[in-house]
């Protein structure tokens, strides 16, 4: 790891290996120890690439390769002040905070310099969940398109299970259409999908009707398009396994055909679930568990989304809750 203070060329180049050998190492551990999506890998590496830019920045006061407390509180400041969204800056310290946590661990570090380092407070966002209606008139339309498309079908059969189930988009696209060696697949004699989520962490989740109707009606038309060594269960026009980016542009394309007011991507659709689940059961364990969140506490947003809607027919009903206009 770098020391303190390196004025000489030949102590830094060695410095600079040690840590980029360092943040190798790291990564290494992040994706054959703890099996972390490809999609997560990408996202710590891009943080660590830019500690490792800011480690090599110009000298300060005469220091060159300096990381401690102080370098990490003046990097933080002007990322914040150059318009880093604190959400942002939260995510870039924790990435470093656990990097250097792993160097700590394996004694090649002393102390972490970003323990005590704080990002500005996020204000608190709460998910965006469209209404049972929209989210009706979005996953059913194009359902009974005539003739019916290859695509539209396999649009249909995504949109209907990223509702139906709350999947997440990686976990979607993981899918298999066999379940031998598969990271998820659908088991229609069970009515249920099996994924593997956060932390390589297995779970089973209902399927509705309509979305297995949905599934079985691109299942029929799938090996039009699917090459014949892809076991995908959802492919794109070129035969392979569909990819996050496509997925998300046809489903935002989609919304704004039918005029759905919101910024619609795969995890509105999550959050929808969640929400009308909560809704109409209260059953906050169940959700939970559905989603796959580790703790309770991040399926307890979903509390606040319903009584939102609860004060809003509050609002709209009691003849008491009338505002004043000014």
């Amino acid at each position: 790891m770098p020391s303190p203070r390196i004025d000489d060329k030949a102590e830094r180049t060695s410095s600079e290996a040690q840590l980029r050998a360092a943040i190798e190492a790291y990564l290494a551990m992040l994706e054959i120890e703890r099996k972390l999506a490809r999609h997560t890998l990408l996202a710590y590496r891009r943080e660590l690439d830019v500690l490792f830019k800011l480690a090599l920045a110009p000298p300060v006061d005469g220091q060159v390769l300096r990381i401690d407390d102080i370098a990490v509180r003046r990097w933080a400041s002007r990322m914040h002040a150059a318009g880093l969204a604190p959400r942002s800056l939260a995510r870039r310290l924790s990435a470093w905070r656990s990097f250097f946590a792993y160097l700590e661990e394996r004694e090649t570090l002393k102390s972490n310099p970003v323990a005590n380092v704080r990002p500005p407070k996020i204000p608190k966002r709460l998910p965006k969940a469209l209404s049972p209606e929209l989210a009706t008139r979005l996953v059913e339309a194009g359902a009974d398109a005539s003739p019916p498309d290859t695509l539209a079908l396999r649009d249909h059969a995504i949109y209907e299970l990223l509702y139906s189930s709350g999947l997440r988009l990686s976990e979607l696209i993981d899918l298999d259409v066999t379940a031998k060696g598969a990271r998820g697949y659908v088991d229609f004699e069970q009515g249920e999908v099996e994924v593997t989520g956060k932390g390589n962490k297995k779970r089973r989740v209902p399927v509705g009707l309509a979305a297995r109707d949905a599934l079985a009606r691109w299942l029929l038309v799938r090996a039009q398009i699917a090459n014949a060594s892809e076991n995908a269960l959802f492919v794109s026009a070129r035969g392979t396994r569909l990819s996050a980016r496509t997925l998300q542009s046809r489903l935002k394309a989609h919304a704004l055909a039918r005029n759905i007011p919101a910024n619609v991507h795969p995890h509105v659709l999550r959050h929808s679930f969640a929400s009308h689940v909560l809704q109409s059961s209260g059953d906050l364990r169940a959700v939970q568990d559905m989603l796959g969140h580790a703790t309770i506490a991040s399926t307890q947003v979903y509390t606040s989304l319903d009584f939102q809607r609860l004060a809003s027919v509050y609002d709209t009903a009691h003849p008491r809750a009338k505002r004043v206009k000014p």
